[in-house]
């Protein structure tokens, strides 16, 4: 099994890595470009098991270790 984990900053946290990007891409022509917000994107391989249990696994991985809830939020997805 494989589990996707998307981290990023809660809307209301500055997020001074996405305003550096965003003005580098504004240099360099791409003044379409509104907003940017970076985040983390991890996999992790797991053992086969039910999925809850995965589930339940992988949300105390992210809320132990993966992601700082105070500042962070995540989301995820299991692959078989």
């Amino acid at each position: 099994m494989k589990a996707k984990i998307y981290i990023s900053l809660k809307d209301s946290i500055l997020d001074p890595q996405g305003k550096t990007v965003e003005h580098a891409l504004s240099v360099l022509g791409f003044n379409e470009v509104k907003g940017v917000r970076v985040g983390k994107y991890m996999e992790v391989m797991l053992e086969p098991a039910p999925l809850e249990q995965a589930e339940k696994s992988v949300e105390a991985m992210c809320e132990k270790l993966l992601a700082n809830t105070v500042i962070e939020s995540y989301r995820y997805e299991i692959e078989s």
